[in-house]
């Protein structure tokens, strides 16, 4: 079981390195995002403010690296890399499920060395819910101190737990054990890892008393993809014919970002490529927004090249920020937003207004009907 998870870790970084795992025919819905110009933005750009207070941590940009890897002696310089980059730019970042860890503690450094390079970084751990009912509260505590977590993970993978022969696929009382873990001492952020998250789950995540939530939606890495690429190695043709049927099912990012508008800080992950994405997604209601795939191929060649990209995207956020006069984020979060296409009709159909978006202003508010 040891070699299996640490192994199944770097398998998943090669993969995410070098195949084409992003969904195929569903987007993230960003294309039917505009946000309303104006012409007359009547500020200065280079005075626009990025920062954010996000669960009590300061951050230079709303913007984190999502969990990417860990588990494995061969993703430590990679999370070294990452982290690097975060404690520079101001940032937050995650790491990958720390459950190899906790079954084989030599792994620990793989995870630890993030808050060893990014010790004022706003950092988060991350367990699978499935693994919880396991390890309990106790588990979880040592994962939080391994790397001295801000917050803590939990990550919702039924889809893929779905597909992998080893996959858990018991998600009875998951409710409970999360419930059971909001009685720590850190914020406990619920992440779905690329299906999204509905309102109704949202409700009943917010009454367990959860303090963010990653909404994780369709439209970027498919982990029902990353498994079909392992199932096919192994010759696994009934996982490999799930895993395509499934490549791209669940909620895109933009309908899961409204959907999860229960009044609780919301992140914004799944396909977001650009500064523009940033923006738009912030406009919807997220609070932050990350991203992990666009990133793994950077930290491969050092945390210089993790820069970069982040730095491309924040300057895109900044310009998009000053094309809707937007001097700060607070402004973004009211900036009048347009949604057409499916994802209007899906939202329409889900019950939200969304014609509120496009004719706000700082005296209105965005509520579902």
């Amino acid at each position: 079981m040891i070699m299996s998870t640490s192994r199944r870790k770097i398998e998943h970084l090669e993969l995410c390195a070098a195949s084409p795992v992003e969904s195929r025919k569903v987007g993230p819905g960003f294309k039917d995002v505009m946000l309303v110009h104006r012409a007359l933005p009547e500020m200065d750009m280079d005075n626009i403010d990025l920062s954010v207070n996000f669960l009590e941590k300061n951050m230079n940009a709303p913007f984190m690296i999502a969990s990417i890897t860990g588990g494995h002696p061969d993703t430590t310089p990679v999370n070294a890399a990452l982290a690097e980059a975060a404690e520079e730019l101001g940032i937050g970042i995650g790491v990958g499920s720390q459950r190899a860890a906790i079954e084989d503690p030599s792994q620990e450094e793989s995870f630890s060395v993030v808050r060893d390079k990014a010790p004022s970084a706003f950092v988060y751990g991350n367990i699978g819910a499935a693994q919880i009912r396991e390890y309990g509260v106790e588990g979880v505590e040592k994962i939080i101190e391994m790397i001295d977590a801000d917050a803590i993970a939990v990550h919702l993978n039924f889809l893929q737990e779905a597909i992998q022969p080893e996959g858990d696929r018991d998600a009875s009382g998951a409710l409970e054990v999360i419930k059971d873990i909001c009685s720590l001492a850190v914020p406990v952020i619920i992440k779905e890892t690329g299906a999204g998250i509905s309102h109704e789950d949202a409700l009943l995540l917010k009454d367990t008393g959860v303090s963010a939530i990653d909404v994780g939606g369709v439209g970027g890495t498919s982990w029902s993809g990353v498994e079909v690429y392992r199932a096919r190695e192994r010759k696994d043709t009934e996982s490999e014919l799930i895993g395509e049927l499934f490549w791209d099912f669940g909620i895109p990012t933009v309908p899961s970002i409204v959907e999860c508008s229960v009044f609780l800080p919301v992140i914004a992950t799944g396909g977001l490529r650009t500064g523009l994405d940033i923006a738009k997604s912030i406009a919807l209601g997220a609070s932050v927004a990350s991203a992990a795939l666009p990133f793994v191929e950077p930290a491969l060649k050092g945390k210089d090249e993790v820069i970069c990209s982040i730095q491309n995207m924040l300057n895109e956020l900044k310009v998009a920020m000053f094309l809707c006069g937007c001097k700060n984020v607070k402004d973004l979060h009211l900036a009048p937003t347009v949604i057409s296409g499916w994802t209007r009709e899906y939202l329409e159909l889900r019950g939200f207004n969304v014609k509120d978006l496009a004719l706000r202003s700082k005296n209105t508010d965005f509520q579902r009907v």
